[in-house]
């Protein structure tokens, strides 16, 4: 890496990770990937543990509607092929009020939920209002 940081890749689940390493970390990214495990509830509870105290915890994941799945689905996967088909499956991607309440089963507070949206013209996100595709 540019930095001179030497990262060492580990590979084990999340659940894993944390009976390991509880509490290890002041920061803890989950983005884009809730979608894509068999157990969501139990990466956000992972997730959770991992963080010290006063820590902060962010997710990102893909709302559970039309709209999602015409954009996510369609739009990303079949018409601007920026994914490979078959990637997303709508049955998996995540209301926000089902993440918050797995989020209410830990120890986490929501502080705020948002909007991250896309643009494929310039290929760039940003944070705005309204969480009908990707949130955070």
């Amino acid at each position: 890496l540019e930095s001179g940081i030497q990262v060492d890749y580990v590979q084990e689940t999340v659940e894993e990770h944390a009976a390991k390493h509880p509490q290890q970390y002041d920061v803890v990214t989950c983005m884009e990937m809730l979608e894509h495990v068999p157990d969501p509830q139990s990466v956000v509870h992972a997730c959770a543990r991992l963080v010290k105290p006063g820590g902060q915890v962010f997710f990102s994941t893909i709302n559970r509607n039309g709209k999602a799945w015409l954009m996510a689905v369609v739009g990303a996967e079949y018409v601007m092929k920026m994914v490979p088909k078959g990637t997303h499956d709508v049955k998996k991607f995540i209301k926000p009020a089902e993440l918050l309440g797995w989020v209410d089963q830990t120890t986490l507070k929501e502080q705020h939920i948002i909007g991250l949206h896309y643009n494929p013209l310039t290929n760039t996100f940003k944070l705005a209002p309204g969480v009908d595709v990707n949130y955070m």
